[in-house]
């Protein structure tokens, strides 16, 4: 009897996500996580972060006995460069081919969408000015007789004031 010989150690976490999510991947896009890692170093840098693979839609077979038939990779691609990438349609179908180790697209159908995910908001964090600051940009911009660049000298100074950490009295 056939000893089953389990892996001891630690896992590389790559490969836990991927059998959990290769299986819902395939029934809902009939992709793999492999084809979305690789996705940057098949399409190049001009490319990547401007379009994604989407889904592959395989065409339907009737029969088991029907031929195999390629898939369409549908990718969806910001609008600026949608036009790059129907130049490199056939040099992209290519390297997904070879990727996949067999001709399993044919075409590639381009779907204009956003493809870039949120920004994170960078903005610096602008703590409230101490009275005493207040009153000390109030003192230096008293001198100033026109009420606007009066106003506006004082908004920068409390701008400028606000980035700085808060110093301890």
């Amino acid at each position: 009897m056939a000893k089953l010989q389990q892996r001891r150690g630690a896992r590389p976490v790559g490969d836990l996500v991927s059998q959990l999510l290769d299986p819902v991947l395939a029934r809902k896009a009939g992709m793999t996580t492999g084809l979305i890692a690789a996705w940057s170093e098949l399409v190049g840098t001009k490319l990547d972060g401007v379009c994604r693979p989407d889904k592959l839609v395989w065409p339907p077979r009737l029969h088991e006995a029907d031929a195999f038939k390629p898939a369409t990779l549908v990718v969806a691609c910001e609008g600026a460069s949608v036009l790059r990438l129907q130049h490199q349609t056939s040099e992209v179908i290519a390297r997904v081919n070879a990727f996949f180790g067999y001709p399993a697209i044919d075409r590639l159908k381009i779907v204009q969408r956003s493809v870039r995910t949120q920004r994170p908001d960078r903005r610096p964090v602008l703590r409230t000015l101490k009275p005493s600051e207040l009153s000390d940009i109030a003192e230096m911009t008293d001198r100033i007789e026109d009420p606007r660049l009066k106003a506006a000298l004082a908004a920068f100074g409390a701008g400028i004031l606000q980035r700085r950490p808060m110093t301890k009295a």
